[in-house]
């Protein structure tokens, strides 16, 4: 009985170790868009991707990949489970890391601007973009999604979210800290990038997580310039990676230990508030 007893509590102290010290190793790829070219715009990131530097966990593209933020969905949209959700099962297994990023979608004659997450083995989830930008018009031309995802990779729970909804505290809040890392991907243009740069630092303090960001750069069809500052904040509201506006693929190492540590010797989301979402 006693020998059961204590290898049980072996196996449970070595489980809660690697769980604490469990990482997750990102490539963040900030790059200019072609204007509403699918074709084109895979087989530049196809290229990008092939070309890693190194192993990762996880890929993340930009907000609209396939196309930049165009208000013309039927230009570019496709049904789920046609060229590019393909493509991005393709690149998955090829690389064995989870790719996501969003391109616009077309469902029973709606459209959505969609978040893929694709698994190595094809599993897929997705989250449509609840804030949709109604300065641009995108809330004329798009359908408005309803729910959050939380994803689980290597021990760690990530929320993925899309470009405007970095602007909505509520619904980006992280209850009862169900996840560890918010993860925003964009079309965020150079003329507020120091609002992209605080906001990305306070959600990150705020919910007591690591915030990532990956936007474009260049400019698009309409003339909007985008200046890129795509990178990873800790639960301190520090960069732990360079702010660059040049093409690039960001390589970062997120280690859970230290976010579980500060989480423990400051529990603020103890008191956080209690609210409903309707």
């Amino acid at each position: 009985m006693f020998k059961c007893q204590l290898l049980s509590d072996i196996c449970y102290l070595l489980s809660d170790i690697c769980y604490l010290n469990s990482m997750i190793k990102l490539a963040l790829i900030q790059t200019h868009l072609h204007w509403e070219n699918p074709t084109a715009n895979r087989a530049m990131l196809e290229e990008k991707i092939a070309n890693l530097a190194q192993p990762v966990d996880l890929i993340v593209l930009p907000e609209m990949f396939t196309s930049g933020f165009t208000m013309n969905p039927a230009a570019v949209a496709e049904p789920m489970n046609l060229t590019t959700h393909r493509w991005m099962r393709q690149m998955a297994a090829q690389t064995g890391a989870v790719l996501t990023g969003s391109y616009v979608v077309q469902e029973k004659g709606l459209f959505y601007n969609r978040l893929l997450w694709v698994e190595p083995d094809g599993t897929t989830d997705c989250y449509d973009k609840r804030h949709l930008f109604r300065m641009g018009g995108e809330n004329n031309h798009y359908m408005s999604g309803e729910r959050r995802i939380i994803k689980e990779l290597n021990g760690w729970r990530i929320c993925p979210l899309i470009c405007y909804d970095l602007r909505f505290p509520v619904w980006s809040r992280n209850v009862d800290l169900a996840y560890d890392v918010l993860l925003y991907i964009a079309n965020w243009p150079a003329a507020r990038q120091s609002t992209w740069e605080t906001l990305l630092r306070a959600r990150a303090i705020e919910n007591q997580c690591y915030a990532i960001g990956v936007n474009r750069i260049g400019d698009d069809a309409n003339g909007m310039a985008h200046a890129g500052g795509s990178g990873v904040i800790d639960y301190l509201g520090q960069p732990l990676s360079a702010n660059s506006d040049a093409e690039t693929i960001i390589y970062v190492t997120l280690q859970k230990e230290p976010l579980t540590s500060y989480r423990e010797r400051f529990p603020a989301y103890l008191d956080t508030d209690t609210f409903e979402i309707s």
